[in-house]
């Protein structure tokens, strides 16, 4: 049976997709993806794969779940499966050196940025760096290890310390600050290569700005995912014709990234500096109902569109 298979392993994400699901009448599958089996020579399942699985899912107890989700994407588009987000994307996601290459790539502005592996050669890289500096998980995700420092001795305390923690891979990325010409970052949402929306996130209350609405970490610091400070709002000053955001469709479209929603931040002096790249996205239902804009909505009609095409005999309510 033809349909659409939503690969998962964070349920707290899955009503808004859905949602959009049921109001669009689409036969859909969902599969969680921490673990399990699959034979190489048998073909999967028929139909139209969304990869949702995140970089995160260590922190929710799914460790297995990248090293799985990475061989079973191989394994379906091998067979000829189309994976929205499939293997191509998922390595970006799961590397933001992997990401920060390829934004030199395509001449998109980044921080500068040093790649660190092994948790002794952090103090000597850091002596290298321009001060203030982040540091960030190379595997990101929830804003886990972001965390801003003005001086070496805090950032050598915290290294020594029991507040330090480390990429689920022991590589650890050192970056430029970029101080914001106002206080907040930029997110742009791109859906099979078309621009979505943009919307502004407050940089007040700290680094961490996931902008699900909905998720089982709403208390985690990591996570600030109600909206009741203001803290997400529309950025309408963007255009789906910005010289940016046309940069950002090429990079997705040479990737093979379907739907991610890509960060900059605006410096003191009016430069654009791209440092995040996430292809497992989430919206904000408040910046969505203040536009009248639905995001897993756009997801779910580009995998129609998909299913529609690879099997045209699949008959779409």
């Amino acid at each position: 049976m033809s349909r659409i298979h939503i690969l998962y392993e964070n349920p707290e994400w899955l009503p808004p997709i859905e949602a959009a699901l049921k109001d669009k009448d689409v036969n859909y599958k969902l599969q969680f993806v921490n673990d399990g089996s699959f034979d190489l020579a048998k073909a999967p399942e028929e139909g139209v794969y969304i990869n949702r699985m995140s970089p995160s899912s260590h922190t929710r107890g799914h460790l297995s779940g990248v090293l799985f989700t990475r061989e079973l994407l191989q394994w379906l588009e091998f067979h000829g499966r189309r994976v929205i987000n499939g293997s191509r994307a998922f390595s970006l996601e799961l590397s933001k050196t992997q990401q920060d290459i390829e934004l030199r790539r395509f001449e998109i502005l980044t921080p500068m940025t040093v790649v660190v592996v092994g948790k002794n050669k952090l103090k000597n890289a850091a002596r290298n760096m321009p001060l203030p500096f982040i540091t960030k998980h190379n595997q990101g995700g929830k804003g886990l290890g972001v965390r801003l420092f003005n001086d070496l001795e805090n950032f050598d305390d915290y290294v020594n310390g029991p507040e330090f923690v480390n990429d689920p891979n022991g590589i650890n990325l050192l970056q430029e600050y970029i101080e914001p010409k106002e206080n907040f970052i930029t997110r742009v949402e791109i859906v099979g290569g078309q621009f979505v929306l943009a919307m502004h996130s407050s940089t007040e209350g700290g680094f961490e700005l996931c902008p699900a609405e909905d998720c089982d970490e709403a208390t985690d610091i990591f996570c600030p995912t109600d909206n009741k400070n203001g803290r997400f709002s529309p950025a309408l000053e963007i255009s789906p014709n910005d010289d940016l955001i046309l940069q950002y469709i090429k990079l997705m479209e040479a990737n093979a990234i379907d739907v991610a929603g890509i960060e900059f931040v605006e410096s003191s002096d009016g430069l654009r500096y791209t440092y995040d790249i996430n292809t497992t996205t989430n919206y904000n239902t408040d910046v969505e109902s203040q536009l009248g804009i639905r995001g897993m909505a756009t997801v779910v009609d580009l995998a129609s569109k998909l299913l529609a095409i690879d099997y045209p005999e699949v008959s779409m309510c």
